[in-house]
């Protein structure tokens, strides 16, 4: 079982109300989460799990056969073009490894051989410290994240390459590009990338405005992208054949390329905001391409799709359409928060990394035992204190005297769930309080792991003692976080009578045990050190945990129980 899961088959149905979404089965058991998944055009899948294993399989048959990519080290990022695939080790010195067809030279491989069957180990790049790979069509990048210089091989064919002095139509690994923070790739025949100076940029094929330049001519050298919007908005930059898309922080979606991939209604050669979600202000979560299909999930767990999907064509539609999802579907998305296509007209959806901001946005709104407002919004005084690192009484007073509602409520929403809704309004805020990119430097969980057992801020204490000791331990924590991610901890705080106690006796269980469970419920890890019993952990949280993630709306207390009792 894993966190990963596939909308299912409507082939020949051209009106369905989607309903479930398919797991996958297939994985082994220990495999609990897949960080990612790519597919080539030519019909071959790989997923990545979060112990950093690789499994390939075919479109017809990933759900009912997948094979582990062996004798390999742990890999922490995959990336494919056409017909080829690059892995990223997880290492000190992360090296690369290519497999696929090599016939433009674009694994880098200096053999005649066309085809690697099997991931193999790229020689002439591993004295480089690469830290994020990139395939176009028929090429390959590698950033060195120390150097900031990016490589490349494959098709030089239309500046695939943004390096016009290269003559050869099949270049072997080179120097392309320097001062170079980031690069974005697709199944298409052009890239962008931003570079150190925090500018955009694109090189490639443009005969349709993929590039976003304003005209239509090829451009064979890196060319900077005028935005409406700073550089430093970009959440994500999909790219796809023929077309590009720009997700902002804010979850607003920009496209440019040609109408019948972006289904935007007419055919661009500059970045414009999509029309569709632009008036009604819906916030987008997450945006993917495959060749021929664009998919949108927003928000309110709705799913757009412009192009081609498990057989059912757009009829060269230029407009973007929703498929109809029904309330158990609806639901089910609403603990996803991304989506993936595939070539094979696949669409995969994965659960987050964390479920801390989940929950804490469920406390947001419901104020469980908040000791404090902000304009009679309940809030709880130590997490904004923790969070902005200044005094409450100072922070409210700025912020009733300086800001409208809605401007405190997405500063609100940053605080508990790690979300930018008006991101240059919220870090104009962040600023004044000396909170310099906060995407960056601040994150939920970090700041909650200083509130783990901290006795000067707690308001209740819970007393734990083992049945074969007589001495008593007590462990200090907040009833606002531990209501908010577990029912069962929600039920036995509004039950208890106001001024009775402020102790809860887990006497039954050992205290090794109960740390473990709240320092989960605090921070989504298990703190793991040299001396912890492995075995232990295995026994008491495997399942759980495994458990939790699947189905994140389940108190999570309940399955402890459980699960302490075996």
């Amino acid at each position: 079982m894993s966190n990963i899961k596939t909308l299912g088959d409507i082939k020949g149905k051209q009106k369905r109300i989607f309903e479930t979404l398919d797991p996958i089965k297939t994985f082994p058991e220990e495999v609990t989460k897949i960080n990612d998944v790519v597919s080539n055009y030519g019909n071959a899948i790989v997923f990545l799990s979060s112990e950093g294993k690789l499994y390939q399989s075919t479109a017809e048959l990933y759900q009912k056969k997948l094979k582990e990519l062996e004798n390999l080290p742990p890999m922490k990022s995959i990336a494919s073009g056409y017909n080829h695939f690059l892995a990223l080790s997880n290492e000190e010195k992360p090296k690369v490894y290519g497999w696929g067809q090599n016939g433009q030279q674009q694994l880098g491989f200096n053999t005649k051989r066309c085809d690697v069957l099997k991931p193999t180990l790229i020689e002439s790049l591993k004295e480089e410290n690469i830290g994020q790979i990139c395939c176009i069509g028929f090429c390959s990048f590698f950033l060195n994240k120390t150097t900031n210089i990016l490589f490349g091989c494959g098709d030089t064919n239309n500046g695939m390459l943004g390096k016009p002095e290269i003559t050869e139509s099949k270049a072997k690994i080179q120097k392309l590009h320097e001062n170079v923070a980031n690069v974005f790739g697709g199944h298409s025949d052009h890239t962008l990338m931003i570079k150190t100076d925090g500018k955009l940029y694109g090189f490639g094929l443009n005969r349709y405005g993929e590039l976003g330049l304003g005209h239509k001519n090829d451009s064979y050298k890196p060319t900077q992208i005028e935005l409406e919007f700073p550089v430093e908005d970009i959440s994500k930059i999909r790219i796809a054949y023929q077309f590009t898309s720009i997700l902002t922080n804010d979850g607003k979606l920009y496209v440019t390329g040609l109408t019948l991939r972006t289904g935007f209604g007419s055919n661009l050669t500059e970045f414009k905001q999509y029309p569709q979600f632009k008036n009604n202000n819906t916030i987008i979560k997450d945006i993917s391409c495959g060749y021929y299909m664009f998919a949108i999930l927003t928000q309110d767990n709705e799913i757009w799709v412009q192009g081609t999907f498990n057989g059912v064509k757009s009829n060269n539609s230029s407009v973007i359409r929703k498929i109809q999802t029904g309330t158990n579907l609806i639901n089910e998305l609403s603990s996803y928060n991304q989506i993936k296509c595939c070539d094979q007209d696949l669409m995969f959806f994965f659960q987050s990394n964390s479920y801390i901001s989940q929950d804490l946005e469920k406390l947001l709104k419901n104020g469980y035992f908040s000791d404090c407002n902000i304009q009679d919004i309940p809030v709880h005084k130590i997490i904004i204190e923790t969070r902005i690192g200044k005094s409450f009484d100072l922070i409210k007073k700025y912020l009733e005297s300086n800001c409208k509602l809605n401007e405190i409520q997405d500063l609100l929403k940053w605080i508990y769930c790690d979300q930018m809704i008006n991101s240059k309004r919220t870090n104009e805020l962040l600023n004044h309080f000396g909170i310099q990119d906060a995407q960056k430097t601040k994150l939920l969980k970090n700041d909650l792991k200083q509130l783990l057992f901290d006795e000067q801020t707690s308001d209740f204490k819970l007393i734990v003692k083992n049945e074969d000791e007589e001495e008593e331990e007590e462990l200090y924590i907040h009833k606002f976080i531990l209501a908010a991610r577990s029912g069962l901890f929600l039920n036995m705080f509004q039950n208890l009578e106001e001024n009775l106690q402020k102790v809860k006796d887990y006497s039954e269980k050992s205290l090794e045990t109960i740390e473990l469970l709240i320092s989960f419920l605090y921070t989504d890890e298990l703190p793991i050190t040299a001396d912890t019993d492995q075995e232990f952990i295995k026994e008491e949280f495997e399942d759980i945990v495994e458990y939790y993630q699947l189905n994140p709306t389940i108190p999570m207390m309940d399955i402890f129980e459980k699960s302490s009792k075996k």
